[in-house]
């Protein structure tokens, strides 16, 4: 196999995939903007780069047969995309559950531009479609250490994944075969209510915490002051409101894939007891 290049190498996924690939002797290469402020594991390769600038990912693409891309947020570039689909056969795609979304909904509908250009692209593409990730508690984290959280819909049912579930299942992807034009919706083992995703992190930090719902007119102030984005903070604000009654869904992506349960949320909140302390 040849080289592996990992984008986004320094966040809580990538970082996860490239100590992994490192670990099993694959060659492996992370694209970072600071090379002087990765430390990387042994064995693996830095090249600096920008995705929002593709004239800087030549020397990172040079030789490289897989690529792992993630989207920063920003606005695309289909020179990015095609860039990295001029030089790799595989791409895998961290993307969200765009089925779900309708066209131009704010701050995730750049997946779907994503998602577009790559099936244009030519090159063989795999989409890991992650509903929400477990770290996104971490918003809780102050909160949690004056023993108060408020927040609304405290029964908002919410199907977590652990960020080291998606770096196990991109490992799998770009390592194994079968996986050509796949999109997998990743989501963790069950849904866990707000309320009880505290209740868990209480528990798991040794931590009295209380729950304290807050008024939606008052979360939709603070959310926009926080977020700067006044659509998105709607159309989160709605999504956990249909999550009281209709719980996020559940697949067995993970399960199929690695021959193991999905990680639960108590594990994400053990794995993560320290950022709430």
């Amino acid at each position: 196999m040849t080289k592996i290049l990992v984008t986004g190498a320094t966040g809580s996924i990538g970082r996860h995939i490239v100590s992994t690939l490192a670990a099993r002797g694959l060659p492996v290469r992370a694209l970072v903007r600071d090379p002087a402020r990765y430390e990387p594991a042994e064995g693996v390769e830095v090249v600096a780069g920008d995705l929002a600038s593709p004239r800087t990912l030549g020397p990172a693409l040079r030789g490289v047969h897989s690529v792992y891309l993630m989207w920063p947020g920003i606005p695309v570039d289909p020179e990015t995309v095609r860039a990295v689909a001029r030089q790799a056969e595989r791409v895998v795609y961290l993307s969200t559950d765009v089925a779900d979304l309708a066209d131009g909904e704010p701050a995730t509908s750049y997946h779907q531009e994503m998602e577009r250009l790559l099936r244009a692209s030519g090159t063989s593409w795999t989409f890991l479609r992650a509903i929400d990730f477990a770290t996104n508690a971490l918003r809780w984290a102050d909160q949690v250490k004056q023993g108060v959280v408020r927040w609304p819909y405290a029964q908002a049912a919410r199907s977590l994944i652990h960020e080291r579930d998606i770096a196990d299942v991109a490992v799998h992807t770009l390592t194994t075969g079968g996986h050509d034009r796949a999109a997998y919706v990743l989501t963790g083992p069950e849904a866990v209510t707000h309320a009880e995703q505290v209740k868990i992190i209480a528990e798991e930090t040794g931590r009295q915490v209380r729950w304290e719902e807050l008024p939606l007119e008052t979360a939709r102030a603070q959310l926009t002051a926080a977020w700067g984005n006044a659509r998105f903070v709607d159309a989160r604000l709605k999504a956990w409101g249909a999550f009281v009654d209709t719980p996020e869904r559940v697949t067995g992506t993970v399960e199929h894939l690695l021959g193991r349960p999905a990680l639960s949320f108590r594990t994400w909140a053990r794995d993560h007891a320290d950022d709430f302390r």
